[in-house]
């Protein structure tokens, strides 16, 4: 795949090395506000037929989905584990989504009062919301402060969108939120966990500077970044940060107990840190892959998945060998058929050919093995591993006003809408006629 655009650094961190489309980018910004980025999620028609859950759809402005259910309980006067959801929402957005509360009737809304929240009752049902639940998000994002003129833009976003069409979607590298768009030392936390220095893990995560933070707060963590002082950093750290607080607190009340301060963050966010390390991973498989010139077609010793629904199922797959190619090929060309990668754990199968040579090239960059994800200091952040399709589906469409540019699609569940932006803005600053 010669003559493809290399990335901006950021996106370079992160593992996405590559953009699959070779035209130059519009630049621009997303999120000036969070009415540029509306997000809905797609379900099936259910017909709620009555239950001990109280299905509903909210419309929240500006919410992290974590922190706007811990509100919801707040005032509700009820355990956060009574509400369930099928997926998390970006915060600086507007999104629909749908949430099941247990054990609640519709009159206690009533008296709900959130700012930038609206709830519609959608009816009952017997059981909580989970992530089965989903088929996919519906999203309209606005790019603003264009870097080229009207014209330009829709040239090249005429030629960005043929050539996605003519490939079939873009990379499934998993996005910049995966990482922390702010501060993105998911994956750095979470590899030292993988290689069982939890110390090393735990002083990243709570004091590891990066220039987008408010001064105060980027001041604090560099101060403890250089001291490891925890008591001071207790004293200095602002008051919003309350993770961080919580972990210095235990490490105030138990110095050196980095195991506990872990164990102090919430379950869905201490297992995001090995996610994210292996997110990390498949991003630079997926990037080597399309170096090498593979393309998402099947090759021999590739692992694919197979359709169901329409939509690549990751439980069913099968090795690619001389005796079945063609047969995968001809599914492949149906859209039945899906090139995947591993997000590696230790159970996790790695492919033959030149895809295995690639896998097994970056485990031994990075200097782990398949194991090294049994962790040992932390059994509860042990992953197994899993599978993820290579190519991301999508046909977008876009409309441009006189300094703005909108973009609609739809994706699965799991998938980033930044990495499709991202083929269309890219970053000028790299790129050049």
């Amino acid at each position: 795949m010669e003559g493809l655009i290399p990335a901006a650094e950021r996106d370079k961190a992160l593992g996405m090395e590559i953009y699959i489309t070779r035209t130059p980018g519009i630049g621009g910004v997303i999120r000036k506000s969070p009415e540029d980025f509306v997000v809905e999620e797609i379900f099936d028609e259910d017909h709620y037929e009555g239950g001990r859950y109280l299905v509903v759809e909210v419309e929240k402005r500006d919410w992290d989905t974590h922190k706007l259910v811990r509100e919801i309980a707040r005032a509700l006067r009820i355990s956060q584990r009574r509400i369930s959801f099928a997926g998390t929402k970006d915060r600086r957005a507007v999104t629909r989504q749908r949430m099941a509360i247990m054990n609640l009737d519709e009159d206690e809304l009533i008296d709900l009062r959130i700012p930038d929240l609206k709830i519609s009752v959608l009816g009952r049902t017997n059981r909580p919301l989970g992530l089965g639940d989903l088929k996919g998000n519906r999203f309209r994002i606005v790019i603003r402060d264009l870097a080229v003129d009207v014209d330009s833009a829709r040239e090249r976003m005429e030629r960005i969108t043929s050539e996605i069409l003519e490939i079939g979607g873009v990379p499934n590298y998993f996005g910049v939120q995966r990482f922390g768009e702010i501060r993105p030392v998911t994956h750095l936390v979470g590899e030292a966990i993988v290689r069982g220095d939890l110390e090393r893990a735990v002083f990243t995560y709570l004091s590891m500077p990066f220039d987008g933070e408010p001064e105060e707060t980027r001041a604090a963590r560099e101060e403890l970044w250089e001291s490891g002082d925890v008591r001071a950093a207790l004293r200095r750290y602002p008051r919003h940060l309350t993770y961080e607080l919580a972990m210095l607190n235990h490490l105030v009340s138990s110095p050196g107990d980095h195991a506990g301060a872990l164990m102090v963050l919430p379950d869905n966010l201490r297992r995001m840190f090995v996610h994210a390390y292996q997110s990390y991973l498949f991003n630079r498989m997926l990037s080597m892959r399309l170096r090498r010139c593979l393309t998402f077609e099947p090759v021999e010793g590739d692992i694919v998945c197979f359709s169901k629904d329409g939509m690549p199922d990751v439980s069913r797959i099968e090795r690619v060998t001389a005796e079945n190619i063609e047969a995968v090929k001809r599914l492949f060309d149906r859209k039945r058929a899906f090139v995947t990668l591993p997000l590696i754990g230790y159970e996790s199968e790695l492919a033959d050919g030149e895809q295995g040579e690639i896998e097994r090239s970056i485990l031994e960059s990075e200097g782990i093995s398949r194991e090294s994800f049994s962790v040992k200091t932390c059994p509860d952040l042990s992953s197994p591993g899993a599978r993820r399709p290579a190519l991301l589906q999508v046909d977008p469409v876009f409309e441009l006003g006189a300094e703005s540019a909108c973009i609609r699609f739809s994706l699965p569940p799991g998938s980033y809408a930044t990495v499709v932006l991202r083929e269309y803005m890219k970053d000028t600053r790299d790129v050049s006629e």
